[in-house]
């Protein structure tokens, strides 16, 4: 099965924000250090950094992160770029959990409310950076 999901960026935070998703999101987290693989990184301080981590919740959905070392340079998330999260009006309990849980700490850019094309629809700006959308429709 052919998936398309996000593999977010970071410099040191991977590991708090892909905790924090699992808290709003549900899921199992596997992590992968760059001092689990011999050789990834030559300064021993960045051994504990996120060489690949990834949430997959019940759902289906699957987030990917990583930390960069000092010997990559840093690409910052490109502008423009935003997490979606969309469902059905069954799923409307969820995202509006995970619109809540992300905003905490975050900067709202627009409250979870029903919209004028009908959905619920709200977006927020999590505490690591990371910009997403929420979007659910109605009966």
């Amino acid at each position: 099965m052919v998936r398309l999901n996000p593999y977010l960026s970071f410099t040191t935070e991977a590991r708090d924000a892909l905790e924090l998703y699992r808290s709003v999101l549900g899921g199992e987290l596997s992590i992968d250090t760059y001092g689990s693989i011999p050789g990834m990184v030559d300064d021993p301080e960045e051994q504990h950094l996120v060489m690949h981590g990834q949430l997959e919740t019940p759902n289906g959905l699957c987030i990917m992160a990583a930390d960069t070392p000092s010997s990559v340079p840093y690409v910052a998330p490109t502008s423009g770029v935003v997490v979606a999260l969309t469902g059905t009006a069954e799923d409307h309990e969820y995202v509006a959990a995970a619109y809540e849980g992300l905003a905490d700490g975050g900067e709202v850019t627009a409250p979870f409310e029903k919209a004028p094309w009908g959905d619920y629809f709200g977006q927020v700006t999590d505490r690591f950076g990371v910009s997403w959308m929420f979007d659910v429709g109605t009966e």
